[in-house]
């Protein structure tokens, strides 16, 4: 059985990685900056492999609504632009010859209400998985053997105390990713 001590660290070490995944989510989100993480999920189709664009070519940001994409192959070029296209994000690839460029419209309004929806989607998943994280750290108090119920109370409040703190994470990343869109 696991001490109290192991149960917080535990909990708090998963606890972390729902935030991070939260993070990841958020940051494909397209605020009204250019940022080269909105083609972070965007894979190619390069000699037979599906790759992380990422890893075909640099992804940089001249300005405020460019994105700049540099294959360091030119053969991937073709693929590249292919898969910007036929994905879920809107934009529209410029072939240069050897770069591509993508000019990155004003956000609408109604397409930033869209965003911070699906923000808000992703936040309610991350606080589910805190919640989720909780239950199974408060099983393991529960079972915890040889302690009197003075210290499975201790530990119940502990692991309250945790993901109180957690949740308010997930409230703060959001309310930053929700300014960034409406901002």
């Amino acid at each position: 059985m696991a001490d109290l001590k192991t149960i917080q660290s535990d909990t708090r070490e998963r606890m972390t990685k729902a935030i991070e995944a939260l993070e990841n989510n958020l940051s494909v989100l397209r605020t009204g900056r250019a940022n080269p993480g909105i083609l972070k999920k965007i894979v190619v189709d390069y000699y037979g492999s599906t790759v992380p664009i990422d890893q075909v070519a640099s992804i940089s940001t001249p300005d405020a609504r460019t994105l700049v994409i540099a294959p360091w192959d030119r053969g991937a070029l073709n693929p590249i632009e292919k898969a910007i296209r036929d994905s879920d994000l809107g934009l529209n690839p410029n072939n240069k010859g050897d770069t591509i460029f993508i000019s990155l419209p004003m956000l609408t309004e109604e397409r930033r209400k869209d965003l911070v929806k699906n923000a808000k989607n992703y936040a309610e998943d991350a606080r589910i998985a805190v919640r989720n994280l909780r239950k199974h750290a408060l099983d393991e108090v529960k079972k915890m053997e040889g302690v009197g119920d003075d210290e499975i109370k201790r530990g119940e409040a502990e692991v309250q105390k945790i993901t109180d703190e957690y949740i308010a994470r997930v409230e703060s990343t959001f309310t930053k990713k929700e300014q960034e869109i409406l901002g």
